[in-house]
């Protein structure tokens, strides 16, 4: 033990001590707050003050001690007199030197109280400013308006001395002049002005900037809200020169702030937007010019500081000046990029992207100026192998043609031949990036300038000599000149580009692409040609807008059925046709393809009939694959009422006698209805032919298929009738019906008939009139009680077909058998089977969807059904079930007007379901779990209360279905209660959870602990368990562990992230001018060398650094050559940056990446799942049925199985299979005798060896070599044993 009062020995030399006379060091030796005082009295209020010699009497009394009143005062002051005298003390003392700024109630200095709390000095010398300000204005009585705030900080303006206290007044100042009324700046223009400029002449030498820059701000505020008469004055202009002489100040602050000001006076004062607004600023010829000077006079040196600054302004303001300011301002930037300074040329490239940009007026920017600086910028074209000065100037040219186009569009596609040729020439360039830019700047100037004003255009030849047919022939032709040897390394993009290009222009000018067409068929006929998707993208391009006749104009398929080649070369074009052809000419398939598909198939069944069946098999395919373009031409065709009659009857044979054309001539059908009759005309048309089509589409169906065929193809036909049925006329379908009904009581009618003819029934039933609806459900009641499941179910789905449809029909049948329908419905209630639970209940929600108050005992004669459905096995009814309690609840809401009241009632009538038996208590809970997450803002906070009690109650049940039940009821409780609420019913959930008998608790193991890690989340892990019993604190303990792990798990992962997305800067696509440029400076020179570890974290690189490349070879630089401005290159020619970044997973040899499944789902996915958790448990998503490999009778339905391991046995040791493995082999042995026996359609029993490249490996072969003996030697034993069986069969 050590003594009290001493220090363990060792620790003297640990503390901390004052050096001998400096023990007062510790004293502050600021004055920051006798500072901030004494800002307070630059400005004495010349009123009344609070500030009186009884104040500071009564502030001494307080300090020394509590007030007290003379003996014979307290002796008869009442009570009242006493509570008002504290008050009056307590209101006279409550006020400091910020009581100006607490309670100022005007809504401008908002932000300043925010901010009165912070530590900046600043800010308080601003509050304490604020503060005095409003002291004055209140004891002069003023309003605490804009307008006196205004008139008090001018005058304290004039006569603050220090630099802190200008500053906050200039920045209050600058606060409340936005808010001014504009009469009264207007009226104070000429003083406000003076002292504003006053202030500007004196700060502008100083070091301090904050005061300059609010100033700057003040000034700008005041000059925009002026009328457009006032800048005819030289004061005005004066004032304005001194704003702009401030834009090139050496300080960024001032300058920012000074360009701001001038942006904000050119773009937004007032009078621009009155009525009769001039076009631009009076002052922008002004600021043009000031802008033009400065450039001027900094231009050729080496001080480019001013004219960068200048570009930052320019670029802001170019789209304000007018035409000839311009003018004037792309020429001076012209001639500054002559100076190949890196950037100054990045900042004037930015000026004219914003101007291009912008989409200024034509008068501002006009056609002829904005081409002539198109032409201009040819000039400044950078070399292919500077990648981020190409980029800009790529991107820069992309936008003044596009803004030309809208300008003139004549003028545009003249100028676009020119760019076509210089950015193909990029293609050429060894960087990536620049290829990939180059290749969509075509696209975009494709898509943006020439695709609009291809319609007004005719078709275009290449004798078209003048006008836009000729410079839309130049463009194709300098494109079509990538498909050259030259350009093969950019063939992926050159085909992208005339892909684009035949979407754009094919229609019109398809005589000129034939024979680039003609060029990529021989491209994709060439052995191992690397780009034959992009190829094909290129072609259906083609094949889109021109159509496949023209296509296959220029390109032959070369496919008659005699004489072919049997590889076929041309055959590519039917997929490509297939997937791309669309809005073309139904005729043509007609007229070519189908006459060749019916060739292909007489020739193949000539090869099987000669017995060459390799060559039949191919033509057979090839027929296949014609008809496979079928839905591609029935989509949105131009000609179908001329065309379609031409092929009907072809169908029409196809499906009744072609079993392998059914799904494609289907799928044609129901994309002709369904995509191409957008008129009554089509849709009379094509429903005309519904009396041919409709009676062979009844007859496949009711064909029963022959033994081993699928019947795959019945689902699809049965879509194709529905889908016809919806432009058949009524009287037509009545007729079909009339049929089938009559067919379906017919005595000689096989059983898959009867259901084939009920599924049609079914179909059509929603599409007749009235009267046949009501006689088709008299027809079908017998078949709602009869004791055959499938009858019975499609009867229901007849009736909710008609029920639920979205005809007049439909609903008059409703009304009309309302009474009919909920006696039937009633009646077949017991002999509804299992598989016709779904449709039955399907039908009753739309039936109740329609009653009134007058039904609602039907609904509470159909409320027990509906409950005791929720546990139907069918996952359709269970969910039609939840839905129909739902729709339930919404007729008591209809019913009674007032939510909760109809919940009260409903739920009424849902508790009588507790007193049932167990498996209607279960159902009853469900139901009551998917109410109260359905109605929770509907239902009573005490009912829901008094529900969780009882349903904690059954938690001591000893049935698991219920306890089931009540668990998912707690969950959906957690989810929606408040948790304020909740907390005070925690301790009965608790008592209840607890109680659950021990064989209970390890059934639902996964469900408690899931319930407790939500408790824990709500309520904290000390009060979950201080209210549990011991047996439950293991799990608590295991949660926690669980909760804390997957918590530093999370972050790690964030952290992790982090750290990889600050390592990796991936290059995506620039989104901006400024982001192209960014990285124009970045390059360091590798003949310098390279930096140290240490210098490169430390040192600063400098930046417009440029290269100069040599001539090639030995040929000399010429600096007389007028593009060697070319050779100055702002990146770094010897210097190739690696693009490649670590993406964290692996990848295979032929670069493909292997990505596998996490193991920790990240928090979204959390939070995702829990809430299709609670989903589950209230019925709105059904639970995935698990699969089980037995199913016992003693086993529960909704038992839960134990988590399936994704651990499997496998090796030896502790690894091995524990059961019975079956012997390989096994299938082949005989039953009877020795050996194996062949298996139909399975490989004959011989020993298959699996293929190993560890084989190969020279290393391993020694280990390996011994792996087949003993194989080879017991064949050689069976071998022996079965020549000596012949052996002796032989003798004897």
């Amino acid at each position: 033990m050590v003594k009290s009062g001493k220090l363990r020995s060792g620790t003297g030399s640990k503390l901390k001590r004052w050096k001998k006379g400096h023990s007062s060091d510790s004293n502050p030796q600021t004055t920051r707050f006798r500072q901030a005082a004494k800002s307070r009295f630059f400005s004495r209020p010349s009123g009344k003050s609070d500030l009186t010699v009884d104040a500071l009497k009564l502030h001494n009394e307080l300090q020394t001690g509590p007030l007290e009143l003379s003996t014979g005062a307290r002796k008869y002051a009442p009570m009242e007199e006493e509570e008002e005298a504290d008050e009056a003390i307590s209101e006279r003392t409550s006020g400091t030197f910020l009581s100006g700024l607490s309670d100022c109630s005007n809504l401008t200095f908002r932000k300043v109280q925010r901010l009165w709390e912070s530590n900046s000095a600043a800010h308080k010398e601003i509050c304490a400013v604020l503060a005095a300000v409003t002291e004055v204005i209140r004891s002069q009585g003023g309003k605490e308006t804009e307008t006196e705030y205004f008139a008090a900080l001018m005058t304290t303006l004039e006569v603050v001395d220090s630099a802190d206290s200008l500053a906050a007044v200039a920045y209050l100042l600058n606060l409340v002049m936005k808010r001014v009324p504009g009469p009264v700046l207007k009226s104070k223009f000429s003083d406000t002005t003076k002292a504003l400029m006053d202030i500007m002449s004196k700060q502008a030498s100083s070091d301090t900037t904050s005061s300059l820059k609010w100033v700057l701000s003040c000034l700008a505020t005041l000059l925009r809200k002026q009328d457009a008469s006032i800048w005819t004055y030289s004061s005005t202009l004066q004032a304005y020169h001194g704003l702009l002489s401030f834009t090139v100040h050496s300080k960024p602050k001032v300058r920012k702030a000074a360009q701001q000001g001038i942006c904000s006076i050119l773009r937004g004062s007032e009078f621009l937007f009155a009525d009769n607004a001039p076009a631009h600023h009076p002052a922008a010829v002004t600021t043009a010019k000031f802008c033009v000077k400065e450039m001027e006079q900094a231009g050729g040196t080496k001080e480019d500081t001013t004219t960068l600054h200048v570009l930052g302004l320019l670029k802001e303001l170019m789209g304000t000046f007018p035409q000839a300011a311009v003018k004037s301002c792309c020429e001076t930037l012209l001639r500054v990029m002559t100076l190949s300074h890196v950037l100054v040329t990045a900042g004037a490239m930015q000026a004219f992207h914003r101007l291009f940009s912008g989409k200024p007026n034509p008068s501002t920017l006009s056609p002829e100026l904005n081409a002539q600086i198109i032409t201009a910028l040819y000039d400044y074209l950078p070399s292919e192998n500077d990648l981020q000065p190409l980029l800009a100037w790529l991107t820069v040219m992309e936008k003044a043609h596009i803004h030309l186009a809208n300008l003139q569009s004549s003028l545009s596609l003249g100028h676009l031949p020119r760019l076509f040729s210089a950015v193909m020439s990029c293609l050429l360039s060894p960087h990536t990036q620049v290829v990939s830019a180059a290749a969509n700047t075509l696209k975009t100037l494709l898509t943006e300038c020439v695709a609009p004003h291809m319609e007004e255009m005719s078709t275009i030849t290449s004798t078209s000599s003048s006008g836009n047919p000729s410079y839309v022939c130049k463009m194709f032709c300098i494109i079509e000149e990538g498909l050259s040897y030259r350009f093969h390394a950019a063939w992926p993009f050159v085909l992208q580009i005339l892909g684009s290009f035949y979407r754009t222009a094919g229609k019109q000018a398809h005589p000129i692409m034939s024979k680039s067409l003609q060029s990529l068929a021989d491209l994709r006929s060439t052995p191992h040609f690397p780009f034959s998707g992009e190829l094909d993208l290129a072609v259906g391009g083609a094949v889109e807008s021109m159509g496949p006749e023209v296509v296959l104009g220029a390109v032959p398929l070369n496919i008659t059925g005699y004489d072919d080649d049997l590889e076929f070369p041309r055959s590519w074009l039917i997929p490509v046709i297939r997937d791309h052809v669309k809005n073309t000419h139904l005729g043509f398939f007609t007229s070519y393809f189908l006459p060749l598909a019916t060739t292909l198939k007489q020739r193949a069944e000539e090869l099987e009939q000669a017995g060459q069946k390799l060559e039949a098999k191919v033509y057979q395919t090839l027929q296949l694959q014609i008809w496979t373009m079928l839905p591609g031409f029935c989509t949105c065709p131009v000609d179908l009422l001329m065309s379609f009659k031409g092929i009907a009857r072809t169908l029409g044979m196809a499906i009744n006698e072609r079993p392998d054309l059914r799904l494609t001539v289907c799928q044609a059908l129901r994309i002709v209805i369904n995509k191409s009759c957008s008129t009554e005309a089509e849709k009379a048309e094509v429903g005309r032919f519904s009396k041919n089509f409709l009676p062979i589409l009844f007859n496949v169906y009711n064909q029963q298929p022959a033994a081993g065929e699928s019947g795959a193809y019945r689902m699809a036909v049965l879509d194709t009738v529905k889908v016809y049925l919806t432009i058949t006329d009524i009287q037509m379908t009545c007729t079909f019906l009339q049929k089938a009904t009559d067919r379906l009581n017919g005595t000689d009618i096989s059983e898959f008939t009867r259901l084939a003819v009920m599924d049609l029934v079914v179909a059509m039933a929603p599409f007749v009139d009235e009267a046949s609806m009501t006689k088709t459900f008299e027809l079908i009641k017998p078949h709602l009680e009869t004791k055959e499941p499938s009858m019975q179910k499609k009867a229901y789905r007849m009736l909710e077909e008609m029920c639920g449809g979205e005809s007049e029909a439909c609903r008059l049948f409703v009304v009309s058998n309302l009474e009919t329908l909920k006696a039937v419905l009633l009646e077949t209630l017991k002999a509804a089977s299992s598989p016709a639970k779904r449709p039955r209940l399907k039908c009753l929600i739309h039936i109740v969807k329609r009653i009134n108050v007058e039904h609602k005992n039907f609904i509470t004669a159909l409320l027990p059904e509906v409950i005791i459905c929720t546990k139907e096995v069918s996952v359709g009814a269970r969910k039609n079930a939840y839905s129909l309690l739902v729709e339930i609840g919404n007729a008591f809401v209809r019913f009674c007007g007032n939510s909760k009241d109809a919940m009260e009632q409903y739920l009424v009538l849902v508790y009588a379901g507790l007193t049932g038996s167990v498996t209607m208590i279960t159902c009853t809970v469900l139901a009551l779990t998917r109410l109260v997450f359905e109605y929770k803002d509907s239902i009573d906070v005490s009912t829901t209360e008094q529900l969780l009690h009882n349903v904690c109650l059954l938690l001591s049940s000893r049935t698991r279905e219920v306890v089931t039940a009540a668990l998912g009821f707690i969950k959906v409780i957690l989810f929606i209660m408040d948790p304020k609420r909740l907390a005070s019913h925690l301790t009965v959930m608790m008592e209840s959870i607890g109680s659950i008998r021990d064989d209970m608790r390890r059934y639902f193991r996964t469900k408690l602990k899931n319930i407790f890690t939500k408790f824990i989340r709500k309520f904290g892990f000390e009060l979950v368990k201080s209210m549990l019993p011991t047996e439950h604190h293991k799990v608590l303990a295991n949660i926690r562990k669980s909760e804390a792990r997957n918590k530093r798990r999370k972050q790690a992962a964030e952290q992790q992230d982090d750290t990889e997305s600050d390592m990796e800067t991936p290059k995506m696509k620039s989104e901006s001018i400024e982001d192209i440029l960014a990285e124009s400076d970045n390059d360091l020179s590798e003949d310098e060398g390279k930096p140290s570890t240490s210098q490169k974290k430390t040192a600063k690189q400098p930046k417009g650094r440029a290269w100069l490349k040599e001539g090639e070879e030995d040929d000399p630089l010429n600096f007389l050559d007028p593009k060697v401005s070319q050779r100055v290159l702002a990146t770094n020619p010897g210097k190739k940056k690696s693009t490649k970044v670590e993406h964290g997973f692996k990848v295979t040899a032929d670069g493909r990446l292997i990505i596998r499944e996490e193991e920790e789902e990240d928090a979204k996915e959390k939070d995702g799942g829990e809430m299709k958790d609670i989903l589950e448990e209230a019925g709105v998503k059904s639970k995935k049925a698990q699969k089980r490999k037995f199913r016992d009778d003693s086993f529960d339905d909704d038992m839960e199985l134990e988590p399936q391991l994704k651990y499997k046995a496998g090796g030896s040791g502790i690894h091995r299979h524990l059961g019975s493995r079956q012997e390989t082999g096994a299938d082949y042995k005989s039953k009877k005798g020795k050996g194996d026996v062949k298996k139909k359609g399975k490989v004959d029993p011989y020993a298959y060896v699996p293929l190993n490249k560890t084989q190969l490996n020279r290393r391993k072969r020694a280990k390996l070599q011994g792996q087949f003996k003993g194989m080879v030697r017991g064949a050689k034993k069976g071998a022996l044993s079965g020549k000596k069986m012949q052996k002796k069969k032989r003798k004897s």
